[in-house]
C-alpha cells in the first residue's frame, strides 16, 4: 500500500503511477452503473415488463447512489476514513451484486434491489476517487479530475459494448461488468494518497450544510445541478433513441446491433471532452469552460430530436458532439468545489455535490419517457436544455464573485 508521496522526482513518478491505477480502478468499477440500461432491450424481448419496473430498473442505481452519498456526506466518511479502503470495499461489493443480478430472472423484483445496492457502492467509488485525485493536484486540478471523469465515462459506456457483442443473453453483460468491478477492487490496493490530503475533521453533520451556506460553493453546485439535469437522462435514454431512429432506416436486428455500438460511441467519446475540458479549464478558467460546454450541449439537446429517422451518420454526428460537450464540464464543477472548499472537507463537499446532482437525475430519468410519449422523440430531449442554460447563469454569477479568484484561471 502506497502512502502520501514525498518530494522531487519520486513524488512526480508516484503521482502519475497512483493516478494511473486510480483511473483504471474508476473505469473498471463504473462498468456496473449502466448495465441495466444496456440490457433493457433484451429484457423487453424476453419478458412483458411493466413500465414502472423498467423505470425502476434504470434508476435504481441512482436511488442507491443518492442514499449512499447522503449517508456518506452526513458522516463525512470520505474525509474521516482512508479513501482507498472505502474505494476497494465498494468496488468489490458492487461486483458481487452484478454477479448476483446475472443469476436472477430478468423480471425479478430482487434485481431492482441489487441495482440499488450497486448504487450505494458507487457512492464509495465516484466522489471518493475525485477526492484522491484532488490530493495530488498542483495547479492541475481540472486535468486530474477530468482524466478521472473521462475514465468514468468510458466505464459507464462499457455495458453497451458488452450488450452489442454478448449475443441475446443479457446475463453476460452483468457478468462482464461484475468482473470489471472485482478487478477494480483488487487494483485499488496500489492507489496512493497525495500530499494534499487534508487532516480528518472531527465528526460534525453540519459540515455538509456548507455546500449551500457558502455562496461560492452554492453557485458552483447550482451550475452542477444544471449540468446533471441533462447528463444522466441523456445517457440513460440515448440508446433507445438511436436504436428507434436507426430502425427507420434498417432492419430491426441491424438497428439493435448498430444502435448499441453507436450508444457506446456516444457516451465513450465524452472521455475526449473530459480530457480537453481539463486542459483548457486549468488554462482558460473553470467558468469559461463550463459555460461554453453547457451552451453547446444545450443546443444539441434542442436539435438532436430533429435528426430522428434521418441518415444514421447524421444522427451519430449530432450525438457525438452532444456526447463530448455534455460531459466536458462535469469534472470542472467538482474541481471548482475542490478549490473553493476547506481542504479538510473536500471529500464531504464533493460527496454532497454528487448526492444532490444524482437526486435531480431521478427526476429527468423518470420524466423523459413521458416526454417521449407526449412530444415524441423529435422534441423530448429538448426538455433537457433547461438545465444547461440555467447552469450557465449560475456559473456567470460565480465568475463575478470575488471568490472565483481561487479557481484555476481566476475570474475567467
Amino acid at each position: 500500500m502506497v502512502g502520501p508521496a514525498g518530494r522531487g522526482s519520486d513524488a512526480f513518478s508516484g503521482k502519475w503511477r497512483s493516478l494511473g491505477v486510480l483511473i483504471v480502478c474508476e473505469l473498471l468499477a463504473m462498468a456496473v452503473w449502466f448495465a441495466s440500461a444496456a440490457v433493457l432491450p433484451a429484457l423487453r424481448a424476453q419478458h412483458a415488463l411493466d413500465p414502472t419496473f423498467e423505470a425502476l430498473l434504470t434508476s435504481a442505481v441512482q436511488f442507491g447512489f443518492v442514499a449512499g452519498t447522503l449517508v456518506s456526506a452526513v458522516l463525512s466518511l470520505p474525509d474521516r476514513l482512508d479513501p482507498r479502503h472505502l474505494l476497494r470495499a465498494s468496488a468489490l461489493v458492487a461486483g458481487l451484486a452484478s454477479f448476483a443480478s446475472a443469476a436472477l430472472p430478468g423480471d425479478s423484483g430482487a434485481l431492482i434491489a441489487l441495482r440499488f445496492l450497486t448504487g450505494i457502492c458507487m457512492a464509495g467509488v465516484y466522489p471518493v476517487g475525485m477526492k484522491i485525485a484532488s490530493s495530488w493536484a498542483r495547479g492541475d486540478t481540472g486535468l486530474l479530475i477530468g482524466l478521472l471523469v473521462g475514465a468514468l465515462t468510458v466505464g459507464s459506456a462499457a455495458p453497451h459494448l458488452f450488450a452489442a457483442f454478448g449475443g441475446v443473453d443479457w446475463r453476460l453483460t452483468y457478468i462482464a461488468a461484475g468482473i470489471f468491478a472485482i478487478a477494480s477492487g483488487v487494483a485499488a490496493g496500489w492507489v496512493g494518497l497525495g500530499p494534499g490530503m487534508g487532516k480528518a475533521p472531527p465528526f460534525d453533520p453540519r459540515h455538509a450544510l456548507k455546500a449551500w451556506t457558502d455562496r461560492p460553493l452554492r453557485l458552483a453546485n447550482l451550475g452542477y445541478l444544471g449540468h446533471m439535469w441533462e447528463l444522466y437522462a441523456m445517457w440513460a435514454w440515448i440508446g433507445l433513441f438511436v436504436q428507434a431512429s436507426f430502425a427507420e432506416r434498417m432492419g430491426a436486428a441491424d438497428a439493435a446491433l448498430w444502435g448499441r455500438i453507436a450508444t457506446f460511441a456516444t457516451i465513450a467519446i465524452g472521455a475526449v471532452g473530459c480530457l480537453a475540458g481539463g486542459v483548457f479549464a486549468d488554462r482558460l478558467g473553470r467558468t469559461t469552460l463550463t459555460m461554453a460546454a453547457m451552451l453547446v450541449s444545450g443546443f444539441c439537446a434542442l436539435t438532436v430530436g430533429f435528426t430522428f429517422g434521418g441518415a444514421p451518420v447524421l444522427v451519430l454526428g449530432i450525438c457525438a458532439i452532444w456526447g463530448i460537450s455534455i460531459v466536458a464540464d462535469s469534472a470542472q464543477f467538482s474541481a471548482s468545489v475542490a478549490e473553493l472548499a476547506d481542504r479538510s472537507l473536500v471529500g464531504t463537499m464533493l460527496t454532497v455535490q454528487t448526492a444532490q446532482g444524482f437526486l435531480l437525475t431521478l427526476v429527468t430519468i423518470h420524466f423523459l419517457p413521458y416526454a417521449v410519449e407526449w412530444l415524441g422523440w423529435q422534441l423530448a430531449f429538448a426538455t433537457l436544455a433547461i438545465g444547461p442554460f440555467l447552469g450557465v447563469w449560475a456559473m456567470a454569477r460565480l465568475r463575478a464573485d470575488p471568490a472565483s479568484q481561487r479557481l484555476a484561471g481566476g475570474r475567467r
